[in-house]
């Protein structure tokens, strides 16, 4: 089963958390006299536009100004930076500080969840975060944390958690499982044959001698799996050893080729047949999915359950934690911002502006909400 696990997040969008500015002649907005610049905004915008799916479509979200996703980030972006002033203003207010040491704890919790400081790494390089924007937002993060505290203590009994694991007792089934570990050797036909007449010297090939080459090429990756099955066979310790060298599925590559636990619904129905057949500690002959040739390894079998509610009180109370003080912090904004002086110095960035040129185009935007609950589950190992 995959049990719930959650970090208590409770920032605001990393990428906005920067400094209150001083009010200057550039101020698009002033949140009690502190002024939001028109560079501040745009910074934000660009970082939520360039994180978007949309943008890795190669759909520029940034020049159109006039467009529905235009406007609608623009209002997110806007509500942002209004509640993240409000919010750094009271902490401020507060005296509210973070140590190193403080950081640094936090930062080896996630680490220690992540399972290694590579992982970690590899995780912010994917997602274009540089190590020192990440300890910067975790500052953030500690402090939002200590306001929260410091409006109202969260604490959750067995009894709550239990309540909440008999109301939702089909989360914590889980059926029956395997763990594994591959060695891919890539080969996708339809891509082969792309390469191939990519290539400008088969441009004068007729259809059956392009075949013929896609043949003779998934003929040289289907040896390559032999071989390798061959030394794995050979001894068996050392496929973790023979997968970082070799196999074509980096990801699990980097960790010996290991897949972790999963059912039979998580992979392609010829991959799963082939795990779920085999007996731990044993290896399978080569076998031929979509993606190309795999060689696998079964480490261990977990038939299907449930898990106790011993065994997953304290991820239940992590989780019940975090709702509550998203509830506590997002009361808290609320009032913040009732008794706020906002003033818009470029009306084009009000809100109410905003959502009625949403509404002229037809799209109305979701009703903004500064923290979102994540409830996020992971499989138990």
């Amino acid at each position: 089963m995959k049990t719930v696990k959650a970090l208590v997040t409770l920032a605001l969008s990393a990428t906005l958390l920067t400094g209150c500015a001083a009010v200057n002649k550039d101020a698009i907005i002033t949140v009690n006299d502190k002024s939001i610049t028109k560079s501040e905004f745009q910074k934000a915008f660009d970082s939520v536009a360039n994180n978007s799916m949309l943008a890795q479509m190669g759909i520029d979200l940034k020049n159109d100004t006039n467009s529905h996703l235009h406007l609608l980030i623009k209002d997110r972006v806007v509500n942002e930076l209004i509640v993240k002033n409000l919010l750094e203003q009271d902490i401020e207010k507060r005296k509210i500080k973070v140590t190193s040491e403080e950081i640094d704890k936090e930062l080896r919790k996630i680490i220690d969840q992540i399972g290694s400081k590579e992982k970690f790494n590899e995780i912010l390089q994917q997602n274009g975060i540089s190590s020192s924007q990440f300890k910067k937002d975790m500052e953030s993060e500690v402090k939002m944390q200590k306001l929260v505290d410091n409006l109202k203590p969260v604490e959750i009994s067995d009894k709550e958690a239990e309540k909440f694991y008999k109301a939702n007792i089909d989360r914590f089934k889980y059926p029956q499982m395997v763990k594994a570990s591959h060695i891919l050797v890539a080969a996708d036909k339809d891509e082969i044959r792309a390469l191939i007449m990519a290539d400008t010297a088969n441009k004068n090939l007729t259809p059956a001698e392009i075949d013929a080459k896609v043949k003779a090429e998934l003929g040289k990756k289907y040896d390559k799996a032999k071989k390798l099955l061959t030394e794995v066979k050979k001894d068996p310790t050392s496929f973790a050893k023979i997968a970082k060298e070799n196999s074509d599925d980096f990801g699990s590559a980097q960790q010996g080729g290991d897949l972790g636990y999963f059912p039979k619904e998580q992979m392609v129905a010829e991959f799963s047949k082939a795990a779920f057949s085999l007996k731990p500690s044993t290896v399978s002959d080569i076998v031929v999915t979509q993606y190309g040739y795999h060689i696998i390894m079964v480490t261990d079998r977990k038939e299907a359950g449930q898990e106790s509610f011993d065994k997953v009180k304290a991820d239940i109370k992590a989780v019940l934690a975090q709702q509550e003080k998203i509830n506590v912090l997002q009361q808290h904004v609320d009032k913040l911002k009732k008794e706020a002086k906002i003033v818009f110095v470029d009306e084009s960035y009000n809100p109410d502006n905003i959502q009625k040129q949403i509404k002229e185009k037809g799209t109305k935007a979701q009703p903004f909400s500064p923290v979102q609950p994540q409830v996020n589950k992971e499989t138990k190992k």
